[in-house]
């Protein structure tokens, strides 16, 4: 199976570093590895009610928003996260970490820190991460003989909850349509989703940094969304 995987992702074409524009920020904590780091004021409630994950409240400081940028938005064998992005809570600061790829020599070392992240007591939390983030991250973890504890985790997908009390209300329960509509969130010269895979490929060709820039953005405002959620769906 392994052989089958790696014939397929041969055919993927993706670029060498033949670019010689700088990466568009953070610093280089690997070769082929980029990490960006916000720290926002950030006040809320220090616990959650999620009856569906604890029957006791979470302690905030246990959660981890996550979020991905992909190669492909179907998924499958071949498609691999580009960016990881996380938002985790302490104090009154909200602190996002991203991760992207200036090398796909640098995926291992992205999957082993990402890995890192996760502790025994952390709770996931993510939208539409059951279904296409975890999954595939897993995949890719396993690829990469990345020693994990990805599927031992509690999860919170918020789309779920989302769903239920939106469905009927809204024109969609797409994540920007809640910003939007819900929290009120009006996001400035944001680069949607579907586009952020040809960003990443064009940088790496050569091109200008600056739709990786606002791919970074998306994924920032994504995980910080994930925690606003929580405490919107949490305080009803």
């Amino acid at each position: 199976m392994r052989k089958l995987i790696r014939a397929r992702e041969q055919h993927t074409k993706l670029p060498g570093p033949c670019r010689a524009l700088k990466p568009p920020a953070g610093d280089e904590i690997a070769p082929g590895l980029h990490y960006v780091e916000t720290v926002l004021k950030y006040e809320a409630a220090e616990t959650l009610n999620v009856p569906a994950i604890d029957e006791q409240p979470i302690d905030r400081r246990r959660l981890l928003c996550f979020d991905t940028e992909t190669t492909g938005l179907a998924g499958g064998v071949g498609t691999r996260a580009f960016m990881i992005g996380v938002a985790a809570w302490a104090g009154n600061a909200l602190t996002v970490r991203q991760l992207y790829l200036t090398a796909i020599a640098g995926e291992r070392a992205m999957l082993q820190t990402f890995a890192g992240w996760l502790k025994p007591d952390t709770v996931l939390v993510s939208y539409n991460g059951k279904s296409y983030d975890a999954p595939l991250l897993k995949g890719r973890l396993r690829l990469n003989r990345v020693d994990h504890r990805l599927g031992e985790l509690p999860h919170i997908d918020w789309l779920h909850p989302t769903r239920r009390v939106y469905k009927g209300s809204l024109s969609n329960c797409k994540l920007a349509t809640i910003e939007r509509e819900v929290l009120r969130i009006i996001r400035e010269d944001d680069l949607p989703g579907s586009e952020a895979p040809a960003a990443w490929l064009a940088w790496l060709r050569g091109q200008s940094s600056r739709n990786l820039a606002r791919v970074l953005d998306h994924n920032r405002q994504d995980v910080i969304t994930l925690m606003r959620l929580g405490d919107h769906l949490t305080s009803r």
